[in-house]
């Protein structure tokens, strides 16, 4: 199965349903409307480019939370709602799930959308943002969304730290050990979106041990929450998400959690990406096109003058004691091997080639053209290595 599969009509109608209930939940006041456009490309440069010069409030302010909760929220659910399909996520009545960064509930109405499965399962919710309008505006949207729904919902203002959660409570924040934050009740699942890229930047790329401390610390907090749970961590599909994922995978090793996806291995990383000489080398992400996302959003997205063709993501789930797609790698000709794809296509040659991951590194895969670019991004294939190393890239040559 591929890791991202295309959406069903129910799914599809869900997307469109949640944009019709934003409009109806929060109207737009006529002096927004004709603004909403700038807006959002406002509000897309201090997630971005301006970082440096948004507040910690940004979001509570009503031209900024209109943009975001009908451009970035459904952009965001649809990613998700592409990947969550295919993850192995099993609950039970009663089984807590902690969302780090919820913002406006934001991976609750992608499950809800995208896993018919577990609507009927009584889960409880812990939705951690340090912006409590943002929160709250996230709740009423699914209260109206999901009306029927039996997931219990309590939203919590903090954020995360290095080695705990700073939470408001009383109107003062004080510091929680991950234990307690959830009563002493491990979460079946952690999840945490679109978070870490709003840390890692405060840092300098060229302080590696800063990264370390960071990645370490994290992964520690994150092991505590989820005890013998998994850990689900999604950020957008930039070299730099690519390189602190790979980083937080080692040091989830390292507190004895295994990969359950996308990682066919538990071996070093395929593609860590980082700086190699002058170039950036290469980073573990997948994409797809988005011509199933609501034909509202696509229109949006081009009148804000940043249309989306492609959604870009990178992530990993890890847990302990699960049946993970490990898959070894034999480095011998005429082996046959099932790999990850995590490329799109190129010329290699009189054919094509496509990267993928594999527990002995990087391997290319060539074919003819219309067999590499038929594959999805995400896609587990069989194919022959053939004994031989691209000269380029190193990586172990396969022939599908």
């Amino acid at each position: 199965m591929t890791l991202f599969p295309h959406l069903n009509k129910e799914c599809a109608l869900l997307l469109d349903k949640m944009m019709t209930t934003v409009d109806k939940v929060f109207p737009l006041p006529g002096r927004f409307t004709a603004h909403l456009k700038d807006d959002v490309k406002e509000l897309s440069g201090l997630l971005t480019s301006e970082r440096s010069e948004r507040s910690l409030s940004y979001l509570g302010k009503p031209n900024l939370l209109s943009a975001y909760l009908r451009y970035f929220l459904p952009w965001n659910v649809y990613r998700l709602c592409r990947l969550l399909p295919s993850l192995q996520l099993k609950f039970n009545d009663g089984d807590l799930i902690l969302d780090i960064g919820s913002g406006p509930l934001t991976f609750l109405l992608a499950l809800w959308i995208s896993r018919p499965d577990l609507r009927n399962t009584s889960l409880e919710f812990i939705a951690l943002d340090m912006t409590p309008k943002i929160l709250d505006a996230g709740k009423k949207l699914f209260s109206a969304f999901a009306p029927s729904s039996k997931w219990k919902i309590k939203t919590m203002r903090g954020k995360m730290l290095r080695n705990s959660f700073s939470i408001s409570r009383n109107g003062k924040y004080v510091n929680i050990p991950p234990g307690k934050i959830t009563d002493g009740k491990s979460a079946a699942l952690v999840s945490a979106v679109n978070v870490f890229n709003e840390i890692y930047w405060q840092l300098s790329r060229a302080d590696r041990s800063g990264q370390s401390k960071l990645v370490e610390q994290s992964a520690r907090l994150l092991t505590a929450c989820a005890g013998d749970g998994t850990i689900l961590v999604v950020e957008p599909g930039i070299p730099r998400s690519g390189e602190f994922i790979s980083a937080l995978r080692s040091s989830f090793l390292a507190e004895g959690f295994d990969i359950i996806s996308p990682c066919p291995h538990n071996g070093s990383c395929a593609f860590p990406g980082g700086l190699s000489g002058k170039t950036k080398a290469k980073w573990c992400h997948f994409s797809f096109i988005t011509d199933e996302a609501p034909q509202k959003l696509l229109k949006l997205s081009e009148m804000s003058g940043i249309p989306k063709e492609r959604a870009v993501i990178s992530f990993i789930m890890t847990g302990k004691k699960t049946v993970s797609e490990n898959i070894n790698v034999k480095e011998q000709s005429g082996s046959a091997v099932t790999v990850r794809i995590v490329s799109d296509s190129f010329p290699v040659g009189n054919s094509f080639g496509r990267y993928a991951c594999s527990e002995q590194g990087p391997v290319l895969v060539t074919g003819n053209k219309d067999k590499i670019e038929e594959l999805d991004s995400g896609s587990c294939v069989s194919l022959q290595i053939t004994g031989h190393r691209d000269q380029k890239s190193n990586a172990l040559m396969g022939v599908i």
